[in-house]
């Protein structure tokens, strides 16, 4: 192994990261630096800088990056309308990105030469993680332990957390894999890597309940959004974290934002996880919604396929490449006029539309009513109907030909 002196880990004080530190003090005989990125999960970071100095570290940086990963990354993927695979909202892949990004500063302000991360060798996060630091600092070695130390299972790992003497939450029966932040909350592993078994949503969920639990009576909530971006909750102005938590609060309570998903990861295996993305997924909603109403035919159309690939970037960790730039540079020119306000009723997992409004509308009223009008003449669509039907009709002549 290569020497060195001084390692930045990006630490969670989770199962892996938390067995890394004196893994690397045995191996390398370094300095440990962690460093914790605040992204909204709340009480995982209690008690985390005695773990952290207890099992080694020198110091330990928690970063509070909420309102960054919320303005920089969440709401540009919210308004990309990037969805992954059709359901996945993307809440671990562009909190990689954000939280890498810190690394490689504190790194470089450390005097580090070499920055380190617990992820394994069969996931996405690894990318995520390599890919920003390579767009930070293109020469900083980085040390995955995953991919060569000996420990090839999750109980293994718990087994060497016990000989070092590493204080853990979990135990061997409650050994999900879990990401959170404020955005999601993730569950990988034990029954769930079964896609025959049901996930035990009473036993696992943490930002709410499932729909049989929610209440009896229906959640009215309004959202108002300016240019693409959403500023309130039932006209409350907010800033983005903010506004997130108080999503996940009324969506979570309502049994909204839960996803059983079986995903192609990047890494060519199939994965099975249950997410939980109440806030995130009133908004996606929310935005779809407000977008109905405010973007021409064509440009809504486009922009569908747009968020495809928009979404394939953010999961494959290429946050900070040309192509998502430019990409998002198209985005932000749809938004200019997806301002207004939508109001949706959460009910038992339910998200039901419950009325838009915009000053932007390209709805008429007038144009599309059923009564009579004076603006729309019924008797111009015969013309565009047999211009727009002409190429079918000269190819059922010509099939008329050959048949005779």
């Amino acid at each position: 192994m290569a020497q060195y002196k001084k390692v930045v880990l990006a630490y969670s004080g989770g199962l892996d990261t938390s067995i890394i530190i004196p893994w690397l003090k045995e191996n390398y005989g370094c300095e440990v630096i962690a460093v914790a990125a605040n992204v909204g999960q709340a009480d995982e970071l209690d008690g985390l800088e005695e773990k952290a100095l207890k099992t080694g570290a020198s110091k330990l940086y928690i970063e509070d990056l909420q309102d960054e990963f919320v303005e920089d990354f969440i709401f540009p993927t919210l308004k990309a309308g990037a969805v992954y695979e059709g359901l996945y909202l993307l809440g671990t892949s562009f909190a990689r990105p954000v939280i890498a990004k810190r690394l490689v500063e504190i790194a470089k302000a450390e005097g580090a030469d070499a920055i380190c991360h617990g992820c394994t060798g069969k996931g996405n996060d690894q990318v995520r993680f390599e890919l920003t630091i390579k767009a930070f600092a293109p020469t900083m070695p980085i040390i995955a332990p995953w991919r060569i130390w000996d420990i090839k299972s999750r109980d293994e790992e718990i087994d060497y957390a016990e000989a070092h003497n590493v204080p853990l939450k979990i135990n061997r029966e409650t050994n999900y894999s879990k990401d959170k932040n404020l955005w999601h909350l993730s569950h990988e592993g034990l029954d769930l890597e079964d896609p025959a078994n049901e996930p035990k949503y009473n036993e696992i969920l943490e930002m709410g309940v499932s729909p049989e639990q929610a209440p009896d009576v229906p959640t009215y909530v309004t959202i108002h959004f300016e240019k693409g971006v959403p500023t309130a909750v039932n006209g409350v102005s907010m800033k983005g974290a903010d506004l997130v938590k108080e999503l996940n609060k009324l969506g979570g309570a309502n049994g909204v934002g839960l996803a059983d998903i079986v995903e192609n990861r990047l890494v060519g295996m199939k994965s099975r996880g249950v997410y939980e993305t109440p806030g995130g997924t009133i908004l996606y909603r929310a935005h779809d919604v407000l977008e109905t109403l405010c973007l021409d035919k064509a440009t809504q159309h486009y922009k569908q396929q747009i968020a495809l690939k928009f979404a394939d970037i953010v999961y494959d960790g290429q946050w900070y490449t040309p192509l998502r730039e430019a990409l998002s540079a198209f985005v932000d020119k749809t938004q200019e006029t997806v301002t207004g306000d939508v109001k949706l009723k959460l009910y038992k997992g339910n998200i039901i539309n419950a009325g838009v409004t915009s000053p932007y509308s390209l709805y008429s009223e007038e144009i599309a009513t059923f009564g009579e009008d004076d603006v729309y003449d019924q008797n111009d669509s015969a013309g565009f109907i047999n211009l727009f039907g002409l190429p079918i009709k000269v190819k059922a002549l010509l099939d008329e030909k050959k048949l005779k």
